[in-house]
């Protein structure tokens, strides 16, 4: 179970970025005080930012079951991961070879930290 929670919250919070970046990608732009009406209908933005609240609960949630030193380095890691992928994927934003080896290590020196847990 206490995976699961690591793994739903990486997700929530990778979607939270992507929704994010969707909500400040023109036509639309950053909710403000000075167009009331447009920040309220920038529903990316919304819930990005509700689902940030979700993964930070998530989060917590995961600090019950597991130590902090492997919650933390698992969910950020997984999350940098993920929202790389998602940015080629869904942005077609660039992905160098430097990026994917990055990313290898980081996966390596998290599976390091946390290989007594399992």
């Amino acid at each position: 179970m206490k995976w699961l929670i690591l793994v739903l919250g990486i997700t929530v919070n990778a979607s939270a970025s992507v929704l994010v970046k969707i909500a400040m990608t023109p036509p639309r732009k950053f909710p403000s005080l000075a167009d009331p009406i447009t920040a309220l209908t920038n529903w990316p933005f919304w819930l990005g930012l509700g689902l940030y609240g979700g993964a930070f609960i998530l989060y917590a949630a995961a600090l019950a079951r597991l130590p902090l030193n492997v919650a933390h380095p698992v969910l950020t890691s997984g999350a940098v991961g993920t929202v790389a992928v998602l940015s080629v994927l869904i942005f077609r934003e660039p992905f160098h070879w430097n990026t994917g080896v990055g990313i290898l290590l980081v996966i390596s020196g998290v599976a390091l930290i946390t290989a007594r847990v399992a």
